[in-house]
Parts: C-alpha cells; structure tokens; sequence
C-alpha cells in the first residue's frame, strides 16, 4: 500500500489530534493506493497465496461496530449529497442477516490488513489478523455518527465547526458514496488500541473499487491520568535503580 499525499487530509489529522484536560486525541486521515510495491506486496503475495485459498474466496466478517444512535446530531452540519448508504447496502436489502453482509472477499481482507500495516509499521503487525477483525459497515450516517459523537464528548463545541470539514475533505479524497466501508475491532491484547489508558477509538475504512483506493480514518484518545501514572512508574524504577547502585557503590 502507498500512502498518497494529500495536503488536506494532513491539515484535518493534525487538526483533530490535540490535548484536553482529560485526554490526549491522535487522528489519523490517511490515503492509500491498492497498488502494492516493495515490503506490502510480499505480505500480499504470502498472504493470497496460503495453502487451500483463493483471492476471489469470500470470509465471514464480524459484527457491525455501529449502533443507530441514541440522540439527534442534526446539529452537525453535513452536506446532504453524502448523508446515504454505501453501494454495497444499496444492493442488499434491509436485512442485516443479507449474506453479502457477513462475507468480504479475501482480497479485500489483505488491502485492510496492508492498510493498518502501513499505517503503524514497525510498531505493530497486523499480518495474523482474520476476516472477523473487520465489519462491513452499511450505513454511512451511522458511521458518521460514531465518529462525531466520539469527537463531540472530548472536543465539544470545538468540533462543531470542524465535522464539515472532516466529511468534506474525506468525500473529496474517496468519494464516500462509491465507497464501501469497514471497520477494524481491536484485539485487546496488541494492538495500538489495545494499551492501557485508552478512553475510546474508533477504525474505519472507505474503500474506492474504481480508485483502487483506500481511506483509513482512525483516531484514539488515551486518558491523561494513566500516562501520568506511566511516567511516575518510569520515574520510580528509574530512582529505585539509582537508589540500588548508590548502596552497591
């Protein structure tokens, strides 16, 4: 996966990652090419090419990480062209039980997995990852509204104004209506969502066929008062050791 460069989607990232009394926010508005090149091909390669599959299989996925909301966001001002559901959906019927619901082609899989390698290489590896760490995602007013809701209880009024921007940078980059979307469940043992400390996160994937493009729209907010106590255990073990080689001297 090649990440592309794009001046906007830096400008919001840098935007939406801040500190708040409670909280220290990392965003991450990022666009890759499908195109595989260098290291991400040879996992594509491994990973396509595993005894007994087949690019063209279809996985199950996991269940879906949103939720109809509780409260009315109309406040939140979104330009209606992109307030829809995904193609995917629009094939499908209102059923949730719809096969084409559970199942992604393998393919797919590896783009997703190739996605969050690239994305948090070589802190963290994301090769052993299934079918059932990801879900399709249906409705994209749902996804929009896990993403600000999550954004509005740390950020409040500030990112009012700023919920426009994200949706219209990111329709502008992948062209959301085009797009099927995915999200990723963390494994809660090793990956960057996983540590302790983290308040909330949220990843989801807006996949362009046409564009042979992915956007990636992740986001973690890790609580002030855990890394605090993180640095006074550093702190701790660090005068402990000073202590011990004073008495050893």
């Amino acid at each position: 996966m090649k990440l592309l460069e794009n001046s906007k989607l830096e400008a919001i990232s840098s935007t939406l990652s801040t500190d708040t009394p409670v909280c220290d926010i990392t965003t991450r508005v990022e666009s890759y090419s499908c195109k595989m090149a260098g290291d991400p091909k040879k996992l594509y390669k491994q990973l396509r090419n595993e005894p007994g599959t087949s690019p063209h299989d279809l996985e199950i996925l996991g269940p879906s990480q949103t939720k109809s909301p509780s409260y009315n966001s109309n406040f939140l001002t979104t330009s209606p062209q992109i307030l829809h559901a995904n193609p995917m959906a629009r094939s499908m019927s209102s059923d949730d039980e719809s096969p084409l619901v559970k199942t992604i082609p393998r393919k797919t899989v590896i783009f997703l997995i190739s996605t969050l390698n690239a994305t948090f290489q070589p802190d963290y590896e994301f090769s052993s990852c299934t079918s059932q760490d990801f879900s399709r995602e249906t409705n994209f007013e749902l996804v929009k509204t896990e993403v600000d809701s999550r954004f509005l209880s740390s950020l409040g009024d500030h990112y009012r104004s700023l919920s426009p921007q994200l949706w219209s940078v990111i329709d502008e980059e992948i062209n959301i209506k085009e797009s099927e979307i995915f999200s990723y469940r963390p494994d809660d043992t090793s990956d960057p969502f996983s540590e302790t400390g983290i308040v909330w996160s949220f990843n989801f994937f807006f996949y362009n066929r046409k564009l042979r493009r992915i956007l990636y729209l992740t986001c973690r907010a890790d609580c002030k008062t855990s890394n605090d106590n993180d640095n006074d255990d550093e702190l701790s073990e660090s005068n402990n050791d000073l202590a011990f080689e004073g008495v050893m001297d």
